[in-house]
């Protein structure tokens, strides 16, 4: 059993019968306000992961606009990475509810894994009805359609995406309600159950 067809490509070991039941996620509602014209980015533990989950990529997104990391572990990044600390704010292991709150406050989702199967914190900020700059790896292409932001791996296009979105609300909003209704029509709990329950039914008979 996988969640992505990434996972399923590349852990396939030709011998067992292999299963993509794609994630499900609660709906945390639509928060989207995007009145603070910053990128927010969700990493845990960012220093750890670096390379992985693209932290060193962060100051020259910053330089397109200001970011602030969500996650654990991340007090003390701004000095890690060299920046000043005005263009990257931490917000370190902020409750959930909290966090997606604050997120939703931020005009733009950044998404700069290079390596994970989909990190569920991009469908979060989808359903909270954020716009996504998002790299072009892993199973981000299949979740991030055109209409709903931007996925490359040029990092100047993705620079230029966050500057565009937080330049331009109206553009930005657009965006995120249409990132909204892919991540609920693709990643929602009832799917999510269904298959399951398909699942499990067929292994019972």
């Amino acid at each position: 059993m996988h969640v992505t067809h990434y996972n399923a490509l590349l852990w396939d070991s030709g011998r067992a019968p292999v299963t993509v039941i794609e994630h499900g996620i609660p709906d945390p509602g639509y928060l989207y306000r995007g009145d603070w014209p910053r990128a927010g980015v969700v990493i845990n533990e960012p220093v750890r992961r670096w390379r992985v989950s693209g932290t060193d990529l962060l100051p020259g997104f910053a330089r397109a606009a200001p970011i602030d990391v969500f996650g654990m572990g991340g007090a003390g990044l701004p000095q890690k990475l060299g920046v000043d600390p005005a263009d990257i704010w931490v917000f370190d292991d902020l409750p959930q509810r909290k966090m997606h709150a604050e997120l939703a406050r931020r005009r733009v989702y950044l998404h700069p894994f290079r390596c994970t199967s989909l990190g569920l914190s991009l469908l979060e900020a989808m359903m909270l009805g954020m716009p996504v700059a998002a790299l072009a790896t892993t199973e981000t292409v299949e979740a991030v359609p055109p209409e709903a932001g931007v996925v490359s791996n040029r990092l100047d296009v993705l620079a230029e995406a966050v500057h565009g979105f937080v330049s331009d609300p109206l553009r930005a909003r657009r965006a995120g309600r249409a990132a909204r209704s892919a991540a609920l029509a693709r990643y929602s709990l009832a799917r999510f159950h269904r298959d399951w329950d398909r699942v499990l039914g067929e292994v019972a008979r």
